[in-house]
């Protein structure tokens, strides 16, 4: 396919072969790939698996025979009407990355890296985090048929740690932050040479949160949507998606990306992002003990987050944080509205739409994408406090009937 041109580091541009390579030498900085983009259309991708491998000429993959997919990809963008009517919205739609095959949009990254760990022929790879990628990495681990090495911070919820276990991955429970697991990932990576997806595997890595972008533009018939409200952990989802845009920009497939309005969502308790856009900074201050219900948010030092504040001034954005208990309500919001639900990070995104559209930053009639990134089935105990417990009853339908109104 030969699509690849070369690494090039995002601050002093220098170019690099597109090898198992991320940081620049010169400045330390984040390599990106850079491509020499085949012709296409948009009946290009029509008829092709509904998955986000139907745009494999747009990805980092030399040969599709490396490709290791477990189907993610190609989930719904929801009409959200409902949702939409009590916010006072008149074209909201929620991206549900949540039905991915490990439940959450990490699927899209891990599967790139993992694929291009193969292409290299890497004997093993694994990932730093807070849960939801120690999932996604671990199943593609099993089904490419590498070993897989988990780091995570111990107090992650049990589901996920339960999920990665089951795909036979060597989970390391770390006694500290995500930060801490990062490091520590980082050293063992470099030292072994295993491609840890989210670290030295990061070039390529990121290229699959750029299919949410893709995804959605077709979605919408080939329209760039007016306000997009992503939730913001490391930040390479929301710099990915930007880059997805450009691309189809780039190739012709879309038009007016400039105009599209990027929202930054991130939990009280770990909202370095928010803090720094507030105060007009150019740098990140980390959170050094991240406190949130929103596990799969909580990194206090973000890799991309210089970059985000960046994506927020090109696109004109906004950046805002919920607490706890917005978390918690608009995760109801969303599942008693449009029957999805969703974990706390999810939460957060309804939560800062909804921060959005009171403070009057989001018109009633702007196509929005909300985009949900998890389900709700992997954290199941933040909720257990805020819903009503089920009554016991005796096999009685008489006196159950009662209780139907």
């Amino acid at each position: 396919m030969g699509k690849i041109k070369f690494l090039q580091c995002r601050e002093c541009k220098k170019e690099y072969a597109p090898t198992f390579k991320y940081i620049c030498e010169e400045c330390f900085g984040p390599l990106d790939v850079c491509y020499d983009f085949p012709s296409v259309n948009k009946d290009s991708f029509s008829n092709r698996e509904h998955t986000y491998w139907r745009y494999h000429e747009l990805l980092p993959i030399e040969s599709k025979s490396n490709i290791v997919s477990i189907g993610a990809g190609m989930t719904p963008l929801i009409r959200a009407e409902k949702l939409g009517k009590s916010l006072g919205l008149n074209n909201l739609y929620i991206k549900n990355d949540s039905v991915n095959p490990t439940f959450s949009f990490k699927d899209r990254p891990a599967g790139v890296a993992v694929s291009k760990a193969k292409e290299f022929g890497l004997s093993a790879v694994g990932c730093a985090s807070t849960g939801n990628l120690a999932s996604a990495t671990a199943a593609h681990a099993a089904k490419g048929d590498f070993p897989c090495y988990i780091f995570a911070p111990s107090d992650i919820e049990h589901a996920k740690i339960t999920q990665a276990l089951s795909y036979g991955a060597n989970f390391i429970s770390v006694d500290g932050t995500y930060d801490d697991a990062n490091r520590i990932a980082a050293q063992i990576g470099d030292s072994k040479g295993i491609g840890i997806v989210n670290i030295n595997m990061r070039s390529y890595y990121v290229e699959g949160s750029k299919t949410l972008a893709y995804e959605v533009a077709e979605q919408l018939g080939w329209k760039v949507p007016d306000q997009l409200i992503v939730p913001v952990g490391s930040g390479a989802m929301l710099n990915a998606i930007c880059k997805g845009f450009e691309e189809l920009e780039s190739v012709s497939l879309l038009n007016n990306v400039s105009n599209m309005h990027m929202i930054a969502a991130q939990p009280h308790g770990c909202a370095p992002i928010v803090d720094a856009f507030k105060k007009h900074l150019s740098e990140v201050t980390p959170v050094e003990a991240p406190d949130t219900i929103a596990k799969s948010l909580a990194i206090g030092d973000p890799g991309d987050g210089q970059y985000v504040l960046r994506r927020l001034k090109q696109y004109n954005g906004f950046a805002e944080e919920s607490n706890n208990k917005e978390i918690l309500d608009a995760i109801l919001l969303l599942a008693k509205t449009e029957g999805i639900f969703t974990e706390p990070a999810g939460g957060v995104s309804v939560a800062v739409l909804k921060k959005m559209v009171d403070e009057g930053k989001i018109d009633k009639n702007d196509h929005t994408v909300c985009y949900v990134t998890g389900n709700g089935l992997k954290t199941t105990e933040v909720m257990m406090d805020v819903l009503s417990k089920p009554q016991v009853m005796q096999a009685d339908v008489g006196k159950i009937l009662a209780l139907v109104r």
